[in-house]
């Protein structure tokens, strides 16, 4: 490891000014054009992407991973700067493709009838331990990497859920495994799945639906955040989709008995959904957008359409909350003399928990540690805490990691869940965003397009190279996943059945 560290130096020595470096102080006994003579052979005898020496301990691995840090952080930023929407992610998921089969992964692409989804593999037989990576943007939520709101012109999307990071540290930890792997003679398989489309289009659930995660013994995954953490909650189950009415056009003023408004029956809709939400359980979420409403005011509309999440902890709740909005929209459509018709975009379990797998996770996370800023990151911070509504937490919880939480359930949805529920799953969050920051915010854009946000990517890629390496060399670990899996989703008894349906992957849905 000592060539590593020289070959790290000699690229921190090669990037500093000539005036800086004759004021450097060495702590050893070497002339400084002896120190570059050294650091130029070990350089020439070892490449920064050379495999890991054989017997690798976890401390070495978190060393190479730091010293490979650079590559991925370029990649997370060209994705960041990418900004693609779900299932249009080419030019993400091309860029992880390369650096995977560059790493010597086999990549099979376009998999589950998805152009960006793919599959990259290293090693044979069992075990088989999976890292996911997401790369899709949001819309709307375009911004500079800058402290106050400054929207990128000419961009429509952004990354808004640290999805940028989320690829290329997972990424970053199926490369430095593989060469661990490599360089311990470790039998098994460890696999990278791409995931596109993650921000409402259930991308995962097409891939789980086409059987990739049937053979695979444990996966693992993260996400971007505003703090360090390994959950042992749950979160919504979600169901999405657009109801589009149709009416009958006519002249709103000269002739408005002859015209059926598309939107009045999209406004009608909404109103008796509204009303449903007094009517269902406290945690149940429903929330919409009318993306169609009309052409001009003195047109009846006729084509209007909106388009709904539900969203609950219980997938079978949710199916009832759904089913109450179907009937919504067919007795709108019959009190404004429209018709309706609807399409499933998505749908997603909640996320099921495995406390075996969580609880590795976590050590090795207290183990890595959180994010410390440096100056020009504090100033930064500051700058955008003071955009945040309410009061913040402190800057410096970037640096802790939280409490491992038995009872910690999120508020949001992840196509995860389904996952989850097919193979022994575990995650973490990193704090790649400023203390108090929402996810789809554009203050989470801002931090996504800096060192901050890269730093956190580290800290996961970290925590979860470590803990596939726990997944590898102890057997007990996979088999203790296994058994609270099947524990959890109700034995033999438990049939997988997704919430789309047999519907094709909705490739257009963010047209």
């Amino acid at each position: 490891m000592w060539q590593m560290a020289l070959a790290g130096l000699l690229v921190k020595l090669v990037k500093t000014p000539l005036n800086t470096l004759k004021h450097l102080k060495f702590h050893m006994k070497l002339p400084l054009m002896s120190l570059f003579s050294l650091v130029l052979t070990s350089a020439a005898m070892l490449s920064l992407n050379a495999p890991l020496a054989a017997q690798t301990t976890k401390p070495e691995l978190v060393e190479y991973i730091q010293a490979q840090k650079a590559a991925y952080e370029d990649i997370a930023l060209k994705i960041w700067g990418y900004a693609e929407v779900g299932f249009k992610e080419t030019k993400s998921s091309a860029l992880l493709q390369a650096q995977l089969a560059k790493e010597g992964f086999k990549v099979e692409a376009g998999v589950a009838g998805i152009p960006t989804a793919f599959v990259a593999s290293f090693g044979s037989g069992h075990p088989i331990i999976g890292i996911m990576g997401e790369f899709d943007a949001l819309p709307g939520v375009a911004q500079a990497a800058v402290p106050e709101r400054k929207p990128i012109e000419g961009q429509i999307a952004g990354h808004a859920c640290g999805h940028h990071v989320f690829g290329a540290g997972s990424a970053a930890a199926a490369i430095a495994v593989k060469h661990w792997m490599e360089a311990t003679k470790q039998a098994g398989t460890i696999r990278f799945y791409g995931t596109p489309a993650e921000e409402g289009g259930s991308g995962k659930v097409y891939m789980v639906r086409a059987g990739l995660f049937n053979d695979v013994d444990a996966m693992l995954h993260w996400h971007a955040g505003d703090k360090n953490a390994v959950s042992l909650g749950s979160t919504l189950a979600n169901k999405s989709g657009k109801f589009r009415f149709h009416g009958v056009a006519s002249h709103a003023a000269a002739a408005p008995e002859r015209g059926r408004s598309a939107l009045d029956g999209v406004e009608s809709m909404d109103y008796m959904v509204n009303m449903m939400r007094e009517h269902v359980p406290d945690s149940t979420r429903i929330h919409y957008v009318i993306t169609k409403g009309g052409e001009a005011p003195n047109v009846v509309p006729a084509f209007a359409e909106v388009f709904y999440y539900a969203r609950s902890p219980s997938r079978q709740i949710l199916q009832d909350v759904w089913s109450r909005m179907e009937k919504a929209a067919q007795g709108a459509a019959m009190g404004t003399g429209t018709s309706v018709d609807w399409e499933v975009i998505g749908g997603v379990y909640e996320i099921l928990p495995n406390e075996p797998l969580a609880r590795a996770m976590h050590a090795n996370l207290v183990t890595v540690g959180g994010v410390t800023y440096n100056d020009e990151e504090k100033v930064f911070a500051d700058k955008l805490a003071r955009t945040l509504y309410g009061k913040p937490p402190a800057i410096e919880t970037a640096a802790m990691v939280q409490p491992l939480n038995p009872d910690a359930t999120g508020s949001a949805s992840s196509d995860v869940g389904d996952v989850s529920w097919t193979v022994p799953t575990t995650g973490l969050s990193a704090a790649t965003w400023v203390p108090g920051t929402p996810a789809h915010s554009w203050q989470a854009v801002a931090c996504g397009g800096t060192s901050i946000a890269l730093k956190g990517m580290v800290v996961a890629a970290k925590t979860i190279a470590l803990t596939a390496v726990d997944l590898f060399q102890k057997p007990e670990l996979v088999a203790q996943g296994k058994a609270e899996l099947a524990k959890r989703r109700g034995g033999a008894e438990f049939k997988y059945e997704a919430l789309i349906g047999d519907r094709k992957p909705a490739l257009d849905y963010r047209n």
